[in-house]
């Protein structure tokens, strides 16, 4: 049996035809840049997530980077994260050249820890806090940081809080939308997220209207008007073509997310009924609306060897992330080294992800654990 850890293909046919006509027409229309699509796409996003205003970017990572400038995040200022996410959150920061302050995570949500980011504050230097401008938290995997304690944080700190809801669109903290509790929410639409285009693609939101006003500004090289700039911004503009795609597939997302809870639910299941429960820790529901953009397991010993194993017979999976931030090479000259951050090291040396996309089987579940169960036999 064949269980690929994502297929795109099959999600695609649902919506086949619904694809191929919005296409036609912006062919017809040769309007391929922001347009009307784009401004679609942001009023039903803003209002998904909760937030007053949504802005149309051309990728999750440029995302990031916009809200930072839009922060007026730059040079020498310091913005913490977490070492255990994708290599663009702590990326964009030095892109604007902030300096990044990586912060441990929580062993059971993989989410930055606040009561470790409160330490952290708490120990800088005041030469180094005068410089401390924002936090980045990142709703890992589908689930939402613990947010009352982070914006708490931030608010006691005069920090920004940028949330990175790159894997996380339709989560929910307490009932609130992702995106919609900091100053800026950044989503990606990367083809294998959980609502994803034919291509690049990225949406920021945000409720304050004046920062709405200047996020479109600077997506457009800052000017205002046309021609005339009174600051720098960047070429971040959405697609007309990955906005339409994305419109159409958003109509689908809460059924899609549906069927990945209960997917999710059907792991766990057989999972304790194969006995592994003592080998396998499966995904802590934190919260009350974890998306599941991967299902993560982790394993005590032996992970590498079960990749190995899972794919020599057909089963897909994936290890994010093997190496946290702090320990790359580019971030070097931060100071860090190994066994900084413990529990990030750990679940880089013990997490897998298994397939979990809405088209999965109950077939192809009972086949990745029975393939899992023969591993550990």
């Amino acid at each position: 049996m064949q269980v690929p850890l994502l297929d795109l293909k099959a999600q695609y046919q649902s919506i086949k035809d619904e694809c191929l006509k919005v296409t036609q027409d912006i062919y017809e229309s040769q309007y391929f840049i922001l347009g009307p699509y784009v401004e679609k796409l942001e009023k039903e996003i803003a209002e998904y997530c909760s937030a007053k205003y949504a802005v149309g970017v051309s990728s999750g990572t440029d995302a990031l980077l916009l809200s930072l400038m839009a922060a007026k995040i730059g040079s020498g200022d310091r913005v913490i994260t977490t070492p255990y996410t994708f290599f663009a959150t702590a990326g964009a920061v030095s892109r604007v050249g902030a300096i990044p302050v990586f912060v441990d995570i929580e062993p059971d949500t993989y989410n930055i820890s606040p009561a470790k980011i409160d330490a952290v504050i708490k120990e800088m230097p005041n030469a180094a806090r005068k410089t401390l401008k924002a936090i980045i938290p990142v709703h890992l995997y589908g689930q939402c940081a613990d947010m009352n304690a982070v914006t708490g944080i931030a608010k006691d700190n005069n920090l920004v809080v940028i949330e990175d809801a790159a894997q996380a669109i339709g989560s929910e903290y307490q009932k609130k939308r992702a995106g919609s509790m900091g100053d800026f929410g950044c989503f990606s639409f990367f083809p294998s997220k959980n609502l994803g285009g034919f291509g690049d693609g990225g949406i920021v939101t945000t409720n304050s209207e004046d920062q709405y006003d200047n996020l479109k500004i600077l997506r457009v090289h800052g000017g205002h008007p046309k021609y005339y700039h009174s600051q720098i911004g960047g070429n971040f503009r959405l697609d007309a073509l990955q906005a339409a795609i994305v419109s159409i597939k958003l109509k689908y997302l809460d059924q899609w997310t549906k069927t990945r809870q209960e997917n999710a639910e059907k792991y766990k299941s057989l999972i304790k009924e194969a006995g592994l429960n003592h080998t396998i820790t499966v995904p802590f529901e934190k919260e009350n609306r974890h998306i599941y953009n991967q299902f993560i397991i982790q394993v005590a010993e032996r992970r590498d060897e079960l990749k190995e194993f899972l794919i020599s017979n057909n089963v897909g999976c994936e290890i994010y992330y093997p190496v946290p931030l702090h320990l790359q090479e580019c971030f070097a000259d931060r100071g860090y080294s190994s066994g900084d951050f413990p529990v990030s090291e750990y679940a880089a040396e013990h997490t897998l992800a298994l397939p979990v996309y809405p088209e999965l089987s109950e077939e192809q579940i009972v086949y990745v654990v029975d393939q899992i169960k023969k591993f550990y036999a």
